[in-house]
């Protein structure tokens, strides 16, 4: 038997950031989106737990015990005393190392098909809870939607969305590691006072009334300064975005890859015309949210 569940990726329209915590995490307030990029997580039965993978960056995705799909089966498994005996296999289309939780959605799609395989009857909430576990991003890849995180990301408070934001997506030549991305923060607000990270209304608003212009004045990353330290090319993906008629421009999430808010679908088509003959980035994807979070298919 296997069971196959769809899981999105995500996009951050607000990434406030905190100081470092005496646990080495941050504070945040993140506003995130999910949009229609998808991994799909197939589980089926087998002898032992192995991942495998197939599609986009596959040879970049970890097929050990360090994969979230892997450790998603073995912690539901542990909480319910079955043994993790199960084929995890990943359809990856979701940017690996993009920031864009691509390794958080195979997590979470991992936890939902294996509850759904071995009929645990786990709730809702247990899930939840070994979401958080794995990961800051995690619970956000099971729910999906919109919803603001707090606390290092994993504490969800579901969002109002009242239309389509449309986005073009620029991954880059090389990934960023996330810690490396936080340690670069810390570096560059050495000396500073940081305040208490804080949900924009501003943020909040233009996602309830569906107004892409009002959420293009309002979208921030508190880690883009320090995406672009690590990796100064970025700089020009974004002009390039921005000289096409994007309505914003910025890092998704740790980075590397841009993220381009435009107003409707042809707008999308133009913005990603000219970053794929712009010669700054490696691959160009175009997608709309919100979305639904993990989705079994059958």
């Amino acid at each position: 038997m296997s069971v196959t569940v769809r899981v999105p990726a995500k996009v951050n329209v607000q990434l406030a950031v905190g100081a470092a915590r005496p646990d080495g995490f941050h504070d945040l307030a993140n506003v995130f989106l999910a949009v229609g990029l998808y991994d799909e997580v197939t589980v089926t039965e087998a002898d032992e737990l192995r991942v495998t993978c197939a599609g986009a960056d596959a040879g970049q995705v970890p097929l050990d015990r360090t994969n979230l799909a892997a450790r998603a089966a073995e912690a539901l498994a542990a909480r319910y005393g079955i043994e993790p005996s199960v084929h995890v296999h990943i359809a990856k289309d979701i940017p690996v190392a993009g920031g864009m939780a691509g390794g958080s959605a195979d997590g979470a799609g991992a936890l939902l098909a294996c509850e759904a395989l071995w009929n645990t009857g786990a709730t809702r909430e247990e899930l939840l809870e070994i979401c958080a576990e794995l990961g800051s991003d995690v619970p956000f890849s099971l729910v999906g939607g919109a919803a603001l995180g707090t606390g290092r990301g994993e504490k969800l408070e579901p969002l109002e969305v009242g239309g389509t934001f449309h986005w073009v997506f620029a991954m880059a030549e090389r990934g960023l590691s996330t810690p490396a991305v936080f340690r670069e923060f810390d570096r560059l607000a050495q000396g500073r006072d940081i305040p208490v990270p804080q949900a924009s209304r501003a943020v909040l608003e233009a996602l309830a009334k569906g107004d892409a212009d009002a959420l293009a004045a309002a979208v921030t990353n508190d880690l883009e300064p320090a995406a672009l330290s690590l990796h100064p090319e970025l700089a020009d993906t974004l002009a390039v975005g921005r000289s096409a008629g994007a309505l914003t421009a910025l890092v998704s999430g740790s980075g590397p890859t841009t993220a381009f808010l435009v107003r409707d679908g042809s707008g999308a088509e133009g913005v990603a015309r000219a970053l794929r003959t712009s010669g700054t980035c490696r691959s160009v994807r175009v997608a709309s949210g919100p979305v639904a979070g993990a989705t079994v298919l059958d």
